[in-house]
């Protein structure tokens, strides 16, 4: 049998929590990440253009059609840029990061069902698609015809997102992130972690 003196204390042990592994953030893929067969090429008519860009940009916003928000969100990040509703054309081998974006109505729906079709057809080569972001067209909640169109729309695109109606972006005040609504912000994380992996999705 062992005694302990008991005039004598022992030192406490303390223990360093184990700190949490570090995670990296990710955004994963919900629908295909390149052409496919079998995808049916656009009408000439429903085509976007190819367009070599004349400055470079980390992430470039095709707007699938007039009025989709191609500047509105190309605002939101300096690096970015609006394409002028047309496809960017490497002029090298380099790759080149873009999303499309468009409106939640008919119109806008289908022509960004057309530009997926475009891309997945092979048509826009060298072109890192990164998915599709549907601003809403007007306030409150979209009918369900057009939010079935949507989800089968965004299905031809590796991911999408959706944003509110923000009514100060039709007004023309300023485009910040801090004054955005949490769809915005999400969303910039989003793909700054796309465009730099491994970083913090809310810098880079």
């Amino acid at each position: 049998m062992t005694y302990e003196n008991p005039w004598l204390t022992r030192s406490p042990v303390t223990t360093q929590p184990t700190p949490p592994p570090e995670t990296t953030r990710v955004v994963p893929a919900t629908g295909p990440t390149g052409p496919q067969s079998a995808v049916p090429v656009p009408d000439g008519v429903d085509q976007l253009r190819l367009r070599v860009p004349d400055r470079r940009a980390e992430l470039w916003i095709v707007g699938a059609h007039g009025g989709a928000g191609e500047s509105s969100l190309a605002a939101l990040d300096p690096l970015w840029a609006e394409a002028g509703h047309a496809w960017p054309a490497a002029a090298s081998n380099e790759r080149l990061a873009a999303i499309v974006v468009a409106r939640s109505n008919v119109r806008g729906l289908t022509a960004a069902q057309a530009a997926a079709r475009q891309w997945a057809t092979r048509m826009v080569p060298r072109v890192q698609l990164f998915g599709l972001v549907v601003i809403a067209d007007a306030p409150g909640r979209l009918p369900k015809p057009l939010r079935d169109l949507s989800r089968v729309v965004a299905g031809g695109y590796p991911r999408s997102w959706t944003l509110p109606w923000i009514e100060s972006w039709r007004l023309g005040e300023p485009i910040a992130i801090e004054t955005a609504p949490r769809e915005v912000s999400n969303l910039v994380k989003d793909l700054n972690t796309l465009l730099y992996p491994g970083a913090d999705g809310a810098t880079r």
